[in-house]
C-alpha cells in the first residue's frame, strides 16, 4: 500500500487535476442522471384482464376464465397462476421464475389469449406486465366550456391524448370518464303490436342504407370516368324516417334519441370531468416528463378556449422534493460530521482536509452511478444518506494518525506517508468488509433485489471512493495544509486506561454482563411487534365506498355523490376526485373493480390534518347502511399491506367450504385480528333458466332473451362529424319473478310463455370465484393491526397447524405476514453470508484465525443498542429495522478492525496486555470520532420525514444509531477482553515473565 501513497505524493500535479476532474464529472453526472421516484424493476408477473358488462361471476368463470386458463397452461416459465372472476370482469395473475425472459413470456401470453374466442360484449384480453415505471407521473383533469358540442369534445379529447403522447419520455396515457355517445332505438311494444310488426324487423332497418362503393367506370363525352354509389345517414331525423314496413317509419314505432353514456364515471369537485393519467417510458426522466406535461397543459389552455386542463397532482414534483429533501439530509449529516471532527481535533485546517473526502467521494459515486445506468431515486440517495457518516471514517483515521504523529515528531513528507501506511491496512480491511456486507444485498432473489441492488451499489461506490480519497488525497493535502502548524500533543485518557486494565484483570465480569444484555435484548426483540413499512406520505387520502354486488349502480352513484359532497366540505382538502366503474384504459393496466365500488382521491393542502378527515369519514359509516366505507392515507410508493391470507384449495366445493369455515373459526379469536372474511361470504341472487330440451332449444332462447334484455347493435349513423353506434334498446325490464315467468319466446311450435318450456331457478352464488393453477380455492382474509403484523401472522400460522384438512384439500398461509417472513428470512441468510465474507477478508488481512474472531465479537453486541433504541424511541420495528442491523455488521467491525490492527502492530514490541492498553488508549479518539460522526450524520433521518417507500426509514436510523453507540462503547472494552481471552496462554506467560523480571529487578 506504501507504493500507492508514495505514488500520489510523487504526482501532486496529476492528483490536483484528478480532484478537479472528479468534482466536475460528479456535478455533470448529477444533472445528467435521470430522476425518478423508485428504481425501475420489472415484476416477474403478468396480468390478463377482461371486462364484460352485465355478465355474472359464474358466467365470467365458465366462459372467460376457464378458456383463458386452458390456453395459458402451455406458457413456458410460469410458476403459478391465480385468477379472479367477478361480476363483469375476469383477471388472471401469472407468476414467473426470476430467470424468465419476461419480454418473451409476455409475447407468449398475448399469443395464447388472443387465440381464445370470447363471448359477445366482452373486451379483448388486456395483457400487462407491471414495473415501477408505471407509477403515474401526472394526473390531469379535463373539463369543457358550457355549450361545447359532443363532436368538438371528442376532437379535443383526442388532441389532448395525442399531445401528452408526444412528450419526450412519456409512456402510457390513460383517459377515464370519457363519454360513449350513441343512438338508442327504444321500441314501443304497443305500437309494434298495433302495426303487426315484429321486433326483429327493427334489427335490419339499417341494412344496405349507409353504403359507399365503386360500381365501375365508363366513357362519357370521350373521357373515362368512375361511377360510385353513395348513401350517407348524416342525422338522427333521417334515421327516424327509415321504413321498417310498408308505410311505417322507424319513428312511428320507436323513440329514437341520442344517448350520452359514459364508459366509467369520473368527477372532480362535484362536476363531471375527464381524468388523464400520464406515465413515463422506461429509462426516461420523470422530472422532464412532468415538466413536459405542465408545458402541454399551458399550451392547450392557451390555444383552446373550449377546454380547461388542470394539473391535479404530479409525482415528478414529489420526485424533486424527495431528491432535494434526501440531499438536504446528506448535507446536514456532513455538517454534523464536520462539527464532530472540529471538536475532537480542534484544528480548522485538519478538519478542512478531512471534510474534502465528502464532496470528492460523492462526486465519484455519482459518476460511477451514471456509468452503471442507475437512476437518482429515493433508494440511491438513501444509500448516500446512510454512507455519508461513513465517508469521513477512513479520512478521520488517516488524519488523526498523521495529527498524532506530528504531535510527537517534526513535520516531513516521510512522517505523513508512514502515518498513512500505519493505518492503511486497517482502513482498507474495514472498507472492504463494509462493502462485503452491502454487496450481497443486491444478490437477493425476488422482490428485494430490484430495490436493494441500486442501494447496495451506491453504498459500495461511496465507501470505495472514500477509501481512495483517504489514501491518495488526504495525505497529499495534509502535507500542504499541516506543514507549518504547531500541534499540542494529545495524551490518551488515564482514567479510561485504568478502567480497561481493571476489566482485563476481571474479564469474565464484563463479558458475562455483555452476554446477559445480549440474550435479554434478543428476547425483547422477538417479543416486540413488527409492523409493515409505514410509507404513507399523508399528502393525499384514499376513500372507498363499496356496496354489495346486487345493489343497483344508480343507487351506488347517488350515495357516492352524497359522500362526495361530504368530503368536499372537509377542512384541509384541496380537491376531491371520484371514480366509479370499469374502463378499457384502466383494464389495460390490469385495474378492474366491482361496478358497485366508488373510489375517491383527496389531495391535502399543506398543513392539512389528514387523520382528522380519516376519522370524520369513519364516523359517517352509519349513514351508509349496507356499504363498507374506508379511508386511509394514500401513498404513491404503495404502503405495506396488512392482510393475512389463508387459501383453502381442492376439487370438492363442499369440503372446501367446510374447511374454510373451520379456518375462520380458528382465526376469529386471535387478538389484533380486526376482521375475518372469505370470498364466499359475498353472494348475489342469480336466476337460472333451466330449459326443457324436449320443448325448446336452449340456444334459440339464449339469443332471443339476450336481444330482449340487452342493447342490440344494428349499425352506425353520422352526426355532427361523428360516427355513432345505433342500438335497439331492451324491450323488456322485468321487475318481479312474475314478469320473468311471463316472458314470451319463439319456439318451433310458435310463441309460448317461457314458463311453459323452462323453469326459473333462484340461487345465491358467490360474487367472486378464485382459481389457483386452474383449481378452485377459497380465500380467507384476516385484516390485521399493522403494528402487530408479525405477532398475529405467527399466531395464524400456528392455528393453521391445528387444522387437519380432509384428503385432497390443502391450506396455504400467505399475504403480508408471509411476504414479511420471507423478506426477514432472506435478510437473516444474507446477514450470515455477510459475516462469513467479513471473517474471510479479515483472515486474509491479519493472516490469523483468532484475531478476526475478536473483531466479529463486536457484532454480537449490536442488538443490545438496536433494541434499546427502539424501546426508548417507542418506534415499532419493521422490515427496515432488520435491514439496519445488517448495515451495522459493516459499520461496527470498522472500529474493531482499527483497534485490533494497532494491537497486532504493538505486539511486535509489547506484551498482549500492554499492546491492548496502548492500542485502546491511542485508538479511542478516532473510534469515538468515527462513531459519533456516523451517529450525527444519521440524526437528520431520525428527526426528518422519511420519503414514501424509502428503505431509509426512521426505524432504520434508530436501530443504526442505538446499535452503533452501544457497540462503539463495548468495542473499546469487550473486544480487548475477548482478544486476550483468545490468546490467554500466551498472555499469561508474558505476564508471568514480566512479573519475574520485575521481581529480579
Amino acid at each position: 500500500m506504501k507504493w500507492f501513497i508514495q505514488g500520489a505524493f510523487r504526482n501532486k500535479a496529476a492528483i490536483s487535476i484528478l480532484v478537479v476532474m472528479v468534482l466536475g464529472l460528479g456535478i455533470f453526472s448529477y444533472f445528467k442522471l435521470p430522476m425518478e421516484f423508485m428504481p425501475e424493476s420489472g415484476s416477474p408477473q403478468i396480468t390478463v384482464s377482461v371486462i364484460g358488462p352485465g355478465y355474472d361471476a359464474a358466467t365470467m368463470e365458465s366462459q372467460v376464465t376457464n378458456p383463458l386458463e386452458q390456453a395459458l397452461a402451455a406458457v413456458k416459465g410460469k410458476s403459478n397462476a391465480f385468477s379472479t372472476s367477478g361480476d363483469g370482469f375476469s383477471q388472471i395473475n401469472i407468476d414467473f421464475g426470476s430467470k424468465t425472459n419476461m419480454k418473451q413470456a409476455k409475447s407468449d401470453v398475448e399469443r395464447a389469449v388472443n387465440a381464445v374466442q370470447l363471448p359477445e360484449r366482452m373486451s379483448p384480453p388486456y395483457v400487462v406486465q407491471f414495473d415501477t415505471s408505471m407509477i403515474p407521473i401526472s394526473f390531469v383533469s379535463l373539463t369543457f366550456a358550457d355549450g361545447t358540442t359532443e363532436a368538438r369534445k371528442e376532437k379535443l379529447e383526442q388532441q389532448a391524448v395525442d399531445a401528452f403522447h408526444s412528450i419526450g419520455g412519456a409512456g402510457e396515457v390513460q383517459l377515464s370518464g370519457k363519454s360513449l355517445p350513441g343512438v338508442g332505438v327504444f321500441p314501443d311494444a304497443k305500437k309494434l303490436a298495433a302495426k303487426g310488426i315484429p321486433l326483429q324487423a327493427l334489427y335490419g332497418v339499417l341494412q344496405g342504407r349507409g353504403v359507399s362503393s365503386s360500381v365501375g367506370q365508363t366513357a362519357l363525352d370521350g373521357t373515362v370516368v368512375n361511377l360510385n354509389v353513395s348513401s350517407d345517414l348524416n342525422d338522427i331525423e333521417t334515421l327516424k324516417k327509415l321504413p321498417v314496413a310498408g308505410g311505417v317509419a322507424l319513428g312511428d314505432v320507436a323513440d329514437v334519441r341520442l344517448l350520452e353514456d359514459k364508459e366509467s364515471i369520473s368527477r372532480l369537485d362535484g362536476k363531471d370531468s375527464l381524468m388523464i393519467v400520464v406515465s413515463k417510458a422506461a429509462a426516461s426522466n420523470a422530472v422532464s416528463v412532468g415538466k413536459g406535461v405542465e408545458k402541454t397543459i399551458k399550451q392547450m389552455n392557451e390555444e383552446n378556449q373550449d377546454v380547461e386542463l388542470k394539473l391535479m397532482m404530479s409525482t415528478s414534483e414529489q420526485v424533486v422534493h424527495s431528491v432535494n429533501s434526501m440531499m438536504r439530509e446528506v448535507l446536514m449529516g456532513a455538517l454534523f460530521a464536520t462539527i464532530v471532527i472540529l471538536l475532537f481535533i480542534r484544528s480548522f485546517r485538519a478538519t478542512l482536509v478531512t471534510i474534502v473526502s465528502i464532496p470528492l467521494s460523492l462526486a465519484l459515486t455519482l459518476y460511477l452511478l451514471d456509468l452503471s445506468n442507475i437512476t437518482l431515486n429515493i433508494l440511491t440517495l438513501g444509500g448516500v444518506a446512510v454512507a455519508v457518516g461513513r465517508l469521513v471514517d477512513d479520512s478521520i483515521v488517516v488524519i488523526e494518525n498523521i495529527f498524532r504523529r506530528l504531535q510527537k515528531e517534526s513535520f516531513s513528507a516521510s512522517v505523513v506517508i508512514d502515518a498513512t501506511k500505519e493505518v492503511s491496512r486497517a482502513i482498507t480491511a474495514s472498507t472492504l468488509t463494509t462493502v462485503a456486507v452491502f454487496l450481497p444485498m443486491g444478490l437477493l432473489r425476488g422482490s428485494l433485489q430490484s430495490f436493494l441492488l441500486p442501494f447496495a451499489l451506491t453504498v459500495a461506490y461511496s465507501l470505495l471512493s472514500s477509501l481512495i480519497v483517504a489514501l491518495a488525497v488526504i495525505p497529499f493535502m495534509s502535507a500542504r495544509v499541516l506543514r507549518n502548524v504547531s500541534i499540542k500533543e494529545h495524551k490518551p485518557s488515564k482514567r479510561f486506561t485504568a478502567f480497561l486494565h481493571w476489566n482485563l484483570r476481571h474479564k469474565w465480569v464484563p463479558i458475562l454482563l455483555a452476554f446477559a444484555l445480549l440474550i435479554g435484548s434478543v428476547g425483547v426483540y422477538f417479543n416486540l411487534p413488527k409492523g409493515a413499512i409505514d410509507s404513507s406520505d399523508a399528502t393525499n387520502l384514499n376513500v372507498t365506498l363499496e356496496y354489495k354486488p346486487d345493489t343497483p349502480t344508480d343507487q351506488v352513484f347517488e350515495n357516492g355523490k352524497k359522500l362526495e359532497a361530504f368530503l368536499m366540505k372537509q377542512e384541509g382538502q384541496e380537491w376531491v376526485s371520484m371514480s366509479m366503474g370499469n374502463s378499457a384504459d384502466a383494464a389495460k393496466y390490469g385495474s378492474v373493480q366491482s361496478p358497485t365500488l366508488a373510489t375517491y382521491l383527496l389531495q391535502m393542502k399543506k398543513g392539512g390534518n389528514a387523520d382528522k378527515i380519516v376519522e370524520a369519514v369513519k364516523a359517517e359509516r352509519p349513514n351508509y347502511p349496507g356499504a363498507e366505507l374506508n379511508a386511509s392515507a394514500g401513498s404513491l410508493g404503495g404502503g405495506g399491506g396488512t392482510n393475512v391470507f389463508v387459501d383453502v384449495s381442492g376439487d370438492d366445493p363442499a369440503l372446501l367450504a367446510k374447511t374454510a369455515d373451520e379456518v375462520v373459526a380458528k382465526i376469529k379469536p386471535i387478538q389484533d385480528v380486526l376482521k375475518v372474511e372469505t370470498n364466499q361470504e359475498e353472494k348475489k341472487t342469480v336466476y337460472t333458466l333451466q330449459v326443457n330440451p324436449s320443448e325448446a332449444k336452449a340456444g334459440d332462447i339464449v339469443s332471443q332473451l339476450q336481444s330482449m334484455l340487452n342493447p342490440v347493435p344494428i349499425g352506425t349513423v353520422r352526426s355532427e362529424g361523428r360516427t355513432l353506434n345505433v342500438s335497439v334498446q331492451p324491450v323488456l325490464a322485468p321487475k318481479s319473478e312474475r314478469d320473468l315467468d311471463g316472458l314470451t319466446v319463439l319456439t318451433e311450435a310458435g310463441p309460448k310463455p317461457v314458463s311453459s318450456v323452462a323453469k326459473w331457478v333462484k340461487e345465491e352464488k358467490p360474487t367472486k370465484s378464485y382459481h389457483k393453477d386452474g383449481k378452485s380455492y377459497i380465500r380467507v382474509t384476516a385484516k390485521v393491526d399493522p403494528s402487530q403484523l408479525s405477532v398475529v401472522g405467527g399466531k395464524i400460522s400456528q392455528a393453521m397447524n391445528d387444522v387437519k384438512p380432509p384428503s385432497g384439500v390443502n391450506i396455504d398461509v400467505g399475504g403480508a405476514s408471509a411476504d414479511q417472513s420471507a423478506d426477514f428470512s432472506s435478510l437473516f441468510v444474507m446477514m450470515l453470508v455477510s459475516i462469513g465474507i467479513v471473517y474471510l477478508i479479515m483472515v486474509f488481512t491479519f493472516k490469523t484465525l483468532r484475531a478476526p474472531i475478536a473483531i466479529l465479537a463486536s457484532i454480537l453486541f449490536v442488538p443490545i443498542g438496536a433494541v434499546l433504541g427502539l424501546i426508548v424511541s417507542g418506534v415499532t420495528p419493521d422490515f427496515t429495522a432488520i435491514f439496519g442491523v445488517v448495515m451495522l455488521i459493516g459499520i461496527v467491525v470498522t472500529n474493531a478492525i482499527v483497534l485490533i490492527d494497532r494491537v497486532i502492530q504493538n505486539e511486535e514490541k509489547m506484551t498482549i496486555r500492554e499492546a491492548l492498553l496502548e492500542a485502546a488508549g491511542t485508538r479511542m479518539r478516532p473510534i469515538l470520532m468515527t462513531g459519533i460522526a456516523t451517529v450525527c450524520a444519521m440524526l437528520p433521518l431520525v428527526f426528518g420525514t422519511s420519503e414514501s417507500g424509502s428503505i431509509v426509514s426512521q426505524s432504520l436510523a434508530i436501530v443504526v444509531i442505538g446499535g452503533l453507540v452501544v457497540a462503539t462503547l463495548l468495542t473499546l472494552v469487550i473486544v480487548p477482553c475477548i482478544y486476550e481471552l483468545l490468546f490467554f496462554r500466551k498472555s499469561r506467560r508474558q505476564r508471568a515473565a514480566a512479573a519475574r523480571q520485575a521481581a529480579a529487578a
